[in-house]
């Protein structure tokens, strides 16, 4: 065997070698990447959701004679807000992130807010289209802590796969960073109570 053919094999081996890794794990991390970007959707879904049920909420307080217009004002400040906070699915940075949780942190304590408040009328805690836009808000709470769950469970394996080595390695050649988890806020692990028991109010 020629002397000169001897590195030619050894490069030409580890061609082959990089483009079969470096194909298979831009083909995984594609696949993982899709299932952020498809949980990503499924949580702004829960908080459109939410946003729509406080709109129809609003309304309904606003038929309420003398009700403070300033709680109605924060309300419907925060969720405009919150609506107009959005993220691209392809492009979630950790400051995105932070600037959509701190949006809708803003309409949650709005929102409790205005539900405090409506303790002080008698007729519109008794309004059947309210209660049934409160056992909604209820269930629409867990729908989102249900969808920031599962979009935390997507962004792990991504983050995994390109953190370990070799991987690292391709994701710095193709431009894949890891994703950031979406946090609770502080002292707000859980969803927020908004299903007010009116009845046993004396």
């Amino acid at each position: 065997m020629k002397k000169w053919l001897l590195p030619l094999l050894v490069i030409g081996a580890f061609v082959i070698y990089a483009y079969s890794s470096g194909k298979g794990f831009y083909n995984s991390t594609i696949k993982l990447n899709e299932n952020i970007e498809e949980a990503w959707g499924n949580v702004q879904t829960a908080y459109q959701r939410r946003g729509d049920l406080i709109g129809n909420l609003v309304k309904t307080v606003q038929g309420a004679a003398d009700f403070e217009k300033s709680t109605l004002t924060d309300v419907i400040n925060a969720r405009a807000k919150a609506t107009q906070t959005t993220i691209n699915a392809g492009d979630i940075t950790p400051d995105k992130i932070a600037q959509f949780q701190q949006a809708q942190s803003g309409l949650s304590g709005a929102l409790s807010k205005l539900l405090v408040s409506v303790e002080r009328y008698p007729d519109l805690k008794a309004n059947q289209n309210f209660l049934k836009l409160q056992d909604e808000l209820a269930s629409t709470e867990n729908q989102i802590l249900t969808a920031r769950t599962r979009f935390n469970k997507a962004v792990k394996p991504y983050n995994n796969h390109v953190k370990s080595f070799p991987n690292n390695i391709f994701a710095g050649w193709f431009g894949f960073e890891d994703k950031p988890y979406f946090e609770a806020d502080p002292g707000k692990e859980n969803a927020p109570d908004v299903n007010f028991d009116f009845g046993n109010k004396k």
